[in-house]
């Protein structure tokens, strides 16, 4: 057995190592692109498979293959996310000088990695693909796609319209090549084998991209926490965490997993949460709910992105059919109490607090269980409370008055950079905790010019300060 593993081991690390070299040879190719023509690649890209027609048939190829999440948002990140991350990366210099820092008399060069070794999600495997792939070229590189098994026939049809688009725009269709046949060891090589590593998806993959000997950028758990002030316009306020809870059946690791309600206006905003389709369940229910999202620890991959009504049915009790998301009062966080973690389904657990003292520690407390370094959001009409949980919480991202899986990851309402990938910095686990795109897939060449002037030192009392010179001695 031990044998045959590894003829196994052998076989695949050689058939990606051929991958590789089709790969070197496409990203050669381009190297040279000027910004035009790599911006009318990326162009391409996104219209082979965003035009409308196409972008139906992925949506419900998407549903019918992983059997996770629903066709109206697998249509909106793939007819919408990706036009608007080809918006918000095309204006970018990525070719050539990007940069002149005249102050310093400095000159930045952006020039191509090579070959990007990329994860798809089976959460997400619609838009990543398209988003990784034209993050990888508009930084001249080549990209090898690792999809999750229960996505592979999605990746490869989005892939193969991108690589004939390519074809038809003159360039190497092995710019984007996709693993048909996923392994979590061809995986492993593709992770080894390439100059640096894309990963998004669960936690043992990021972890293996971190472990493969690649510079690698992983990203964190979710596991967002959602503030709602005594501030807040109420009404704004539950339709954008109902939209948030529901994206895509919550698929998205940035949906809503915690709100935290003040006192003063906890009964009047539980009432508007319920307005909007979500359903309270009692302790019977919710400990029925927990047998059902959780088994031996684990979060059940047949409750992830699945409609309230279907989990409700799993776990033996029923709900209105008009019920859209599941409310669980909830008073702890950690291990204690699993729904103050990531559920990958339409449950939010639900909070009350006294302040924003509370919300802050409170917010913390759940997050060093699962989701540090991610994200958090707050409703709020008042700047200082805005101000004062940024500064207290561990997070990369605070949307402000904005759902938070449609908008962490940019949205046309905000500035944020529009990816499917991000970084949580040391929090999360993270080397990074920005926005991940093509800016993360580039090397670049620092020309330093002797300055008009020679920068001189100041005085010691300048520099150090007198009360530090005379109290250090």
């Amino acid at each position: 057995m031990a044998a045959v593993a590894e003829l196994e081991r052998t076989t695949e690390a050689q058939e990606v190592a051929a991958l590789v070299a089709r790969s070197r040879v496409a990203q050669a190719q381009i190297e040279n692109y000027t910004q035009s023509q790599v911006d009318r690649l990326i162009r391409g890209m996104v219209w082979a498979v965003a035009k409308e027609p196409v972008a139906k048939m992925l949506a419900q190829h998407t549903v019918d293959e992983t059997q996770l999440g629903n066709y109206e948002g697998k249509y909106l990140k793939i007819f919408r996310k990706t036009r608007a991350t080809l918006m918000d990366i095309l204006p970018d210099r990525s070719v050539g000088v990007i940069e002149e820092d005249r102050a310093r008399n400095i000159i930045k060069i952006a020039k191509p990695v090579g070959v990007i070794g990329a994860l798809s999600p089976s959460t997400n495997p619609e838009a990543t693909p398209v988003i990784k792939a034209i993050s990888a070229v508009k930084g001249r590189n080549s990209i090898i796609i690792c999809p999750h098994p229960r996505a592979k026939v999605t990746n490869k049809i989005i892939c193969d319209l991108m690589r004939a688009a390519l074809v038809k725009m003159g360039a190497p269709a092995d710019l984007v090549i996709a693993i048909e046949t996923p392994s979590v060891e061809k995986t492993n090589e593709v992770m080894r084998q390439c100059d640096r590593v894309l990963a998004t998806g669960g936690s043992p993959m990021v972890k293996a991209a971190y472990s493969s000997g690649t510079p690698a950028l992983g990203v964190g758990v979710g596991n967002a926490v959602i503030t709602v002030d005594d501030t807040a316009d109420l009404d704004d306020a539950a339709e954008k965490i109902r939209i948030s809870k529901t994206l895509d059946l919550a698929a998205s690791c940035s949906s809503d997993n915690a709100v935290i309600l003040f006192d003063a206006i906890y009964d009047a905003m539980l009432a508007k949460l319920v307005a909007q389709g979500g359903y309270v369940v009692n302790a019977d229910e919710k400990a029925k709910l927990q047998a059902t999202i959780w088994v031996d620890g684990h979060i059940n991959a047949n409750a992830v992105a699945q409609p309230a009504t279907k989990i409700a049915d799993m776990a033996g009790f029923a709900i209105p059919a008009d019920r859209s998301f599941f409310i669980v009062p909830e008073t702890g966080a950690g291990p204690d109490h699993p729904f103050s973690g990531e559920k990958m389904t339409v449950t939010m657990a639900l909070y009350r607090v006294k302040d924003l003292d509370e919300a802050i520690a409170l917010t913390n407390a759940i997050q060093a269980y699962q989701g540090q370094g991610h994200s958090c959001g707050i409703y709020s009409r008042s700047d200082a409370n805005i101000l004062k949980l940024a500064m207290g919480t561990k997070t990369s991202r605070v949307m402000v008055n904005q759902p938070q899986s449609a908008s962490n990851s940019g949205n046309l309402w905000n500035g944020m950079r529009q990816t499917f990938s991000l970084g949580c910095g040391s929090w999360g686990g993270n080397a990074t905790n920005n926005n991940i795109t093509w800016e993360d897939l580039v090397n670049v060449t620092w020309i330093s010019k002797p300055l008009p002037e020679h920068k001189v030192i100041p005085s010691d009392e300048e520099l150090f300060g007198k009360d530090i010179i005379e109290l250090v001695g």
